[in-house]
């Protein structure tokens, strides 16, 4: 199936069936994980929300939920640079935090915030994510636990990712298609 954002086409990657199931199963590892822990799961905005609420319904042990918001894109492309737009809102310290992201390319993103997290002294600090690109990643993550799709270096749009602020509603995840 192919749909057009802002004249730009993207061909269906995943279907939200799969993402449902994919997405329970992390929620069964982390409950097994932190299962005499109360962790802290830190959403980054915008585009983890959709999976992070999907996420915390499948979580039947005590946790919290906290956002931090940084932005490193502009249309497509990465514009290389972190600004952070809403901070850490509560004390991580001692505390096991589950960062939770909708995507992880390059690391860059991911580098920025595990170093915001590492200053706060927490007790342990994971990485959720809902998509990796391990041919974009230019650091490699020892905190990268829990995977739901390994995907190719392709742009991605839906489920809570956008593409010029538009398409995080769709249920599915699709893929640019290359001109």
């Amino acid at each position: 199936m192919r749909i057009e954002i802002d004249e730009k086409a993207f061909d269906l990657l995943l279907e939200y069936e799969q993402i449902k199931k994919r997405i329970r199963l992390i929620g069964i590892q982390l409950n097994v994980d932190f299962e005499t822990r109360t962790p802290v799961f830190v959403g980054v905005l915008n585009g983890s929300f959709i999976f992070l609420a999907d996420l915390i319904k499948e979580i039947n042990i005590a946790s919290e939920v906290t956002f931090v918001k940084v932005s490193s894109y502009e249309g497509d492309k990465s514009a290389g640079k972190i600004k952070k737009e809403i901070g850490l809102q509560m004390d991580l310290k001692g505390r096991d935090v589950i960062i939770v992201e909708d995507i992880v390319d390059s690391g860059t993103t991911l580098t920025y915030i595990l170093d915001m997290i590492k200053k706060e002294d927490p007790a342990s600090v994971n990485v959720c994510t809902l998509l990796l690109k391990p041919n974009s990643l230019k650091t490699k993550f020892e905190e990268i636990c829990y995977v739901g799709f390994e995907i190719p270096d392709e742009f991605v749009v839906g489920y809570g990712l956008d593409y010029k602020g538009l398409g995080r509603n769709l249920k599915d995840i699709y893929r640019a298609v290359s001109k």
